[in-house]
């Protein structure tokens, strides 16, 4: 019976930087979006006499793509489950790349009128369509490539792709917030980053062309498992994980306090902090660069322990922490904002961030597993990705102790995630073949030590693909 121990050479290798460079490339494109929407599309697409208004409507085009999301999740995740895990990967890849790119060609409110912020909301849904299956499909991928024992550390790598797509998109921004005049750069320079996505498109075919389909969706095919109706399906053997997976993916609620309404509220003139946009960009850019590197640390310390210590951890304490970022930005600390970004955002987080990918598929069987993970975090994800206009309703510009108000919705939130992940079963000692089946046995501690210890020595003895 297979365990999932690398026995194809370097394709697990592969994997992991498939779903790294990947998902880097596709949060790109999803990032600068964000990043826009908070600093330019504002005054660009929504001009209004009160400036709530034009920022609670430029926030709401970025929950917009994640109203797609679930949309996205059941087309996706069935394409994942039928048709392969590479072949969803390569789509999704395409139709964000495209509709980013078309963003960067399209004309503002002044030119057109509410032409220019329909389409803005077109090509949001299709973007919040694309990234539905990036996710599932990538964690898929590379966790059914993974030796046993250390499937928690290559499925990080998905994440901290997420984490380096972000540092790009930020870091092309910041020097032409910086370099350029204001008016230039809301009349030209914001598209630019948008423009070079046409760099996902080609990377990410070459890229992912190269990586073989897993050796457990093959075998699932050559048994003529491959199920016809995967949704249905999904539900029947796994509606309460599903359900768990809404309530986990919740905590996409802390990178939207970091970077979008965090954004809003240190940059738009009306909440009157006054950060400078290239001064604000730095300090997702720093957090991100930690994560990065705190990422692959979580993801192994999550196979020597478990997925639910780190997850729960996580949750509680960023929530916690998102008090004390808010208000680094509400007086006016530049330093304390960083420094509250760096621990909240950059290493506390990470604790679910690096976790979730390898805790969310292995809740599953092999037959749904993208189905059941797309579904179930592209809805957690959808509700929070609503909630930066909700955040700039109930704690408008001129509204008293937003950082108490905010946070302490934050932390309700990221309490809930919490729970839903103490509720979930361990799910690191199951063999690949036994996840998703609630009768499975883990394998004994000392017994998976020794399994794990065995992936390492094969590692050191293995020659690259």
């Amino acid at each position: 019976m297979p365990t999932g121990i690398d026995s194809h050479g370097g394709q697990s290798k592969r994997a992991a930087a498939s779903g790294w460079i990947g998902s880097a490339l596709e949060y790109y494109d999803f990032f600068i979006y964000a990043t826009a929407a908070a600093l330019v599309f504002p005054q660009l697409f929504f001009p209004s006499t009160d400036p709530t208004v034009a920022i609670v409507a430029s926030l709401a085009t970025y929950g917009v793509g994640y109203v797609a999301r679930p949309i996205g999740a059941f087309v996706l995740g069935h394409l994942g489950d039928t048709h392969g895990r590479k072949n969803v990967l390569l789509t999704c890849m395409f139709m964000m790349g495209i509709s980013t790119m078309l963003v960067g060609v399209l004309p503002t409110y002044g030119q057109v009128g509410i032409l220019a912020p329909v389409l803005l909301v077109v090509l949001r849904l299709i973007q919040g369509f694309a990234v539905a299956g990036e996710i599932s499909g990538s964690s898929s991928m590379i966790l059914e490539h993974a030796p046993f024992g250390r499937r928690g550390f290559f499925s990080s790598f998905t994440l901290q792709g997420v984490q380096a797509g972000q540092i790009f998109a930020a870091a092309v921004f910041i020097p032409l917030a910086r370099m350029m005049p204001r008016d230039e750069f809301l009349a030209w320079g914001w598209r630019v980053p948008f423009l070079l996505s046409i760099l996902v498109v080609i990377a990410g075919y070459f890229i992912r062309r190269n990586v073989d389909e897993t050796p457990a969706f093959t075998a699932e095919e050559m048994k003529g498992s491959i199920p016809r109706a995967p949704i249905p399906e999904a539900f029947r053997l796994g509606w309460a994980d599903i359900l768990r997976v809404v309530c986990m993916a919740l905590m996409n609620v802390v990178p939207v306090v970091a970077t979008v309404f965090g954004g809003a509220y240190a940059v738009q003139a009306a909440y009157g902090i006054g950060f400078a946009a290239d001064v604000y960009l730095w300090i997702p850019v720093i957090g991100n660069v930690v994560a990065v590197l705190v990422i692959p640390i979580v993801g192994n310390l999550s196979d020597r322990i478990g997925r639910r210590p780190p997850m729960i951890i996580g949750a509680l304490c960023s929530g916690a922490l998102s008090f004390g970022y808010l208000y680094a930005i509400s007086i006016h600390s530049v330093p304390l904002a960083v420094a509250m970004s760096v621990l909240m955002w950059g290493i506390v987080y990470q604790g679910y961030n690096a976790t979730f990918p390898s805790f969310y598929p292995e809740l599953f069987q092999t037959r749904v597993r993208v189905t059941a993970m797309a579904v179930g975090q592209n809805v957690g994800t959808t509700i929070t990705a609503l909630l930066p206009a909700l955040f700039a309703i109930v704690a408008p510009p001129g509204a008293a102790n937003i950082p108490l108000t905010i946070g302490a919705l934050t932390f309700g939130i990221t309490a809930i995630a919490a729970v839903a992940a103490f509720t979930a079963r361990e799910t690191y000692r199951l063999r690949l073949d036994d996840l998703g089946h609630h009768g499975a046995v883990p394998v004994a501690k000392s017994e998976y030590d020794a399994m794990r210890a065995q992936s390492f020595d094969r590692k050191r003895t293995s020659v690259p693909a």
